[in-house]
Formats: C-alpha cells, sequence, structure tokens
C-alpha cells in the first residue's frame, strides 16, 4: 500500500522538526498510542491500538529514523507485530520545506500487511491509514499553530462591533 500527502502547518520549520523527533509530543498526535520510548537517537519503541473494520490490535514495535538531514528530512522504518491480528512494516519518507506561511510537510508511505489484517482487504486498511493520517495532523497542526486570537467581547457575550 502507497500514501502520499502534503500539509502545510502555520509554524517554522524548526518547530516542525523538533515536534516530529519528540516521542512525548508524537505520542500525543498519533491516534490510538499508548507510549513511545526512545532507545538511542534514532530508534524508538512503540505500542499503538489500532481499529481497522472488525479487527482491534494493540501494535508493539520498533521506529528507526534513517537518511537523517535536520531539519529537512528522514525516513521513518517500522515494524510491528499484532498478536493474532497480524504484523505490519513500512516506511515513511518526510520532507520539510519552509514556506510563507510557515512549512509544507510531505510524506511518502509504503507499507505491508500480514495475518487478519491482509484478509480485511486494501481498500478497508487504506481507508483507515487515510483516516489516522488525517487525525494525526489535525492533531499535530492543532498543537503547532499559533492560536487565533479570540475577538473580545461584551460582558453580554456580543461582540463589541455586533453590539452596535
Amino acid at each position: 500500500m502507497n500514501i502520499e500527502g502534503t500539509h502545510c502547518i502555520a509554524a517554522s520549520r524548526e518547530v516542525v522538526w523538533a515536534a516530529l523527533n519528540d516521542p512525548a509530543a508524537l505520542c500525543a498526535f498519533i491516534p490510538g498510542c499508548e507510549s513511545i520510548e526512545a532507545h538511542g537517537p534514532n530508534d524508538m519503541a512503540a505500542v499503538v491500538v489500532v481499529k481497522v473494520g472488525p479487527v482491534r490490535a494493540r501494535f508493539t514495535g520498533r521506529v528507526k529514523l534513517a537518511c537523517v538531514d535536520p531539519p529537512n528530512s528522514y525516513t521513518i522504518v517500522g515494524e510491528g507485530q499484532g498478536g493474532i491480528a497480524g504484523h505490519a512494516k513500512g516506511e515513511a519518507k518526510v520532507r520539510l520545506v519552509s514556506n510563507a506561511a510557515g512549512t509544507v510537510l510531505t510524506y511518502v508511505v509504503t507499507s505491508q500487511v500480514g495475518g487478519k489484517l491482509a484478509q480485511l482487504g486494501l481498500r478497508l486498511i487504506e481507508g483507515t491509514a487515510r483516516k489516522l493520517a488525517g487525525e494525526f495532523f489535525a492533531r499535530f497542526a492543532a498543537r503547532l499553530e499559533p492560536k487565533a486570537s479570540a475577538a473580545p467581547r461584551e460582558p453580554n457575550g456580543e461582540s463589541p462591533v455586533s453590539a452596535r
């Protein structure tokens, strides 16, 4: 399975890079993530619970970073075991480019699944993967992008402009 995507994040490339390399931050952004522990500068262990159709699995695995070029790009290589549900392995090439609005993050993911998960069909697996990626980037952007300042409100809850 191959998935590609591009997301614009209203934060500097350095801020985005730091978040992508912070295990605690990643754990907060990844849907179903129970833990991520660093075992070295480019080596982590993770536990993630994923539901694909009728199959719910708790995956334990390792994630390694390769081809690291801070703060521009890296390749994430991972493999996980989900018990009776099966296994998954894959890699994601991540690239960051600065622009006037902040940072453009592009990724290309290739992955393989085996066991019960593979029996569910590519369309269901790919749909779930896209949904999880969407949730990840929504959380990621919400945490990194500066909050829009709320318009001042009158005591009655109306904005000063609409009250006039």
